[in-house]
């Protein structure tokens, strides 16, 4: 039976941003309006869907400056007033998810429904939890004769990646916000038209509120340049970053000039331990649902997600029935039109992370692993009318062994390695056998066994059988995935100092 095709719609719209979103208003950038600007190109293969202004460090200094101005009266605001912004750009997301939608599609090929269900609501969600988690939350304590005061931090740069644009900004801006910070944005310069439309949604939502517009402030341009203005600015106290270890290590080195605080979301090569029914038994219950599951989780966002479980160990007595199905699975799967509703995957987001994914898929062939399924799309895999995009197919590989570089390197794509183990001491060695530790994932049809288990993972975050993620709970990693923690109260704290007053 031949795979179905998802025909390509027309060209996407192409939006045009000439200005920066500073101190409340529509800023016209330091080399005028006719400056440089970057293009964003939509990854399906049609032509560019926008440009944004290639930022200076005298952008910078503007947007800091007018961050700067906000936070007296910011920090100072009562839990009402910030509740009311937070409330109010959750609100305006809400109300426009279909243009948030559409734009992140074009800029780093989510599907659309994808898009506004994941990208957008989620981003929504996460403001909205702020506004509510500041009910009661208690900002001072009493330890003998000693106040401790919660205090925040300061002007926050936060620098945003590619690939989930709009929900991890949100997951900086409303932590800050609601911790009395204020904020100067770089997003990537990949998927920046998101942060632009944002932007409309606060100056509406700063109005509504009653809040200076300095709180909220977005500068477009390159890491090297704007990125590296922010993390070594005087006048910034805090320094949120989410992106490759890599990058990470810079912005740490950066900003340690200036000795900020500095919270890092990285890389990740997170395991997904399956486990038998019984210790070290012959069954496990329902097998296609795990194997169903795990490569839902690997490949959602094409593959392009910091948390994705990317190893999957499995007993080795159900190894190859595990293979066998996860090369059908793999192939049932389709390539689709990001622009198009339905259940498709869609194109890598760039074209330098396609040429990484693909010859990571060159590397484990020649390493030893087997190709059981996937790898670069063939012409009658990919969408007609796009074949300039970055298409890969979902791609597995078996007889992984710990050592080979597919299986040690995030490799950021629609890409699963199985790895076969003896016994449960061994699955835990591979598991924390990393130096990264973002997330993980347990599959287990005994709870305890599987809370036991998910325990001696070294990781920040793991996914017992079909739990679901919350706003509520921190996400960070452990060893070089990060340091600090975004979400929830504990990512509410990121972004606050702490006062002890002696009596």
């Amino acid at each position: 039976m031949g795979h179905p095709v998802i025909h390509a719609t027309s060209a996407r719209a192409h939006e045009e941003r000439r200005h920066f979103w500073i101190g409340g208003a529509w800023h016209v950038p330091a080399a005028g309006l006719d400056g440089p600007c970057v293009l964003v190109r939509d990854p399906a293969g049609r032509d560019s869907v926008g440009c944004v202004p290639d930022g200076t460090a005298e952008d910078v200094d503007a947007a800091v400056a007018a961050a700067r101005q906000a936070f007296p009266a910011w920090s100072a605001s009562g839990t009402g007033t910030r509740q009311r912004l937070l409330t109010a750009v959750a609100e305006g997301i809400r109300k426009d998810e279909d243009q948030f939608a559409a734009l992140i599609s074009a800029e780093m090929g989510a599907p659309v429904d994808s898009a506004r269900l994941v990208q957008t609501r989620l981003a929504a969600d996460v403001f909205a939890s702020y506004a509510e988690l500041l009910d009661g939350l208690a900002w001072e304590e009493r330890i003998g004769s000693s106040q401790i005061v919660r205090e925040p931090v300061g002007v926050v740069a936060a620098i945003t990646p590619w690939n989930y644009p709009l929900y991890l900004i949100a997951a900086k801006a409303a932590a800050a916000l609601a911790a009395g910070c204020t904020l100067v944005l770089k997003p990537s310069s990949d998927a920046p038209l998101n942060a632009y439309r944002l932007a409309e949604v606060f100056e509406a939502a700063c109005a509504e509120a009653g809040v200076p517009g300095g709180v909220f402030n977005v500068v477009t341009g390159s890491g090297a340049v704007v990125g590296k203005a922010l993390t070594t600015h005087p006048d910034v106290d805090a320094v949120s970053f989410t992106g490759s270890t890599e990058a990470g290590r810079t912005v740490a080195a950066d900003a340690a000039a200036t000795v900020k605080r500095v919270g890092l979301e990285l890389g990740g090569k997170s395991a997904r331990v399956i486990l038998a029914d019984d210790p070290d038994g012959p069954t496990v219950a329902d097998l296609p649902a795990a194997v169903r599951t795990a490569l839902a989780d690997a490949f959602a966002n094409a593959g392009q997600t910091c948390t994705a479980c990317t190893r999957v160990l499995v007993p080795e007595r159900l190894y190859a029935e595990t293979v066998s199905l996860a090369a059908q699975e793999a192939a049932r799967l389709t390539l689709g039109d990001p622009a198009l509703p339905g259940d498709h995957l869609g194109p890598v987001a760039t074209s330098r992370q396609y040429a990484d994914v693909l010859a990571y898929i060159d590397t484990g062939i020649a390493e030893g692993a087997r190709l059981v399924a996937g790898g670069k799309a063939s012409a009658d895999r990919v969408p007609e009318g796009l074949e300039a995009g970055h298409w890969v197919l979902p791609t597995v590989f078996a007889d992984v062994t710990p050592d080979m570089t597919v299986a040690r390197e995030e490799i950021f794509g629609p890409v699963v390695c199985l790895l076969p183990y003896r016994d449960e001491a061994e699955a835990v060695r591979i598991a924390n056998d990393s130096v990264y530790g973002l997330a993980g994932a347990v599959w287990c049809a005994d709870a305890r066994r599987a809370e036991d288990f998910a325990r001696r993972m070294r990781t920040g975050l793991v996914t017992v059988n079909d739990g679901q993620f919350s706003v509520l709970a921190p996400t960070g990693g452990y060893k070089q995935s990060g340091v600090g923690r975004e979400l929830g109260v504990h990512g509410l704290h990121e972004y606050t100092e702490l006062k002890t007053i002696q009596w």
